[in-house]
């Protein structure tokens, strides 16, 4: 039987962790109290902004249009049948933009402005809606 060295698990140790980086990221996190004809309510976005955009657990996004002092009314730009009572959403912190001027002539974009005909990004100065 073979020993093992106390020094050997030492610098093996030594060398796993040497690479190791410690990382954690906060997320603002919020529970869907209830859905209904393309509008979200969401509880525990406190910090959310008007016009926010946030993402659904299924990766969905909606865009933040109605703050109330207990939760936040969220557009759904996509199909609502996967979000339900208790789906979890969260924020992004990004303000719905679009590109505009002549790259997005002749374009097809979906509701975010986000091109889906296959022809590469849209040039353009990019303000917020």
């Amino acid at each position: 039987m073979a020993s093992i060295k106390p020094a050997e698990v030492s610098a093996i140790l030594k060398q796993q962790l040497a690479g190791f980086e410690a990382s954690a990221s906060l997320d603002e996190v919020g529970t869907v109290l209830q859905v209904g004809d393309g509008i979200a309510r969401v509880y525990g976005l406190a910090n959310v902004q008007y016009g926010e955009l946030v993402e659904f657990e299924d990766g969905m996004e909606g865009m933040v249009l109605n703050l109330e002092e207990d939760n936040v009314g969220v557009v759904l730009l996509g199909h609502s049948r996967a979000i339900k009572e208790g789906s979890i959403v969260k924020r992004t912190e990004r303000i719905a933009s679009l590109n505009v001027g002549e790259g997005i002539v002749g374009r097809v974009v979906n509701t975010l402005g986000s091109p889906i005909d296959g022809k590469g990004p849209i040039k353009g100065e990019t303000f917020e809606m």
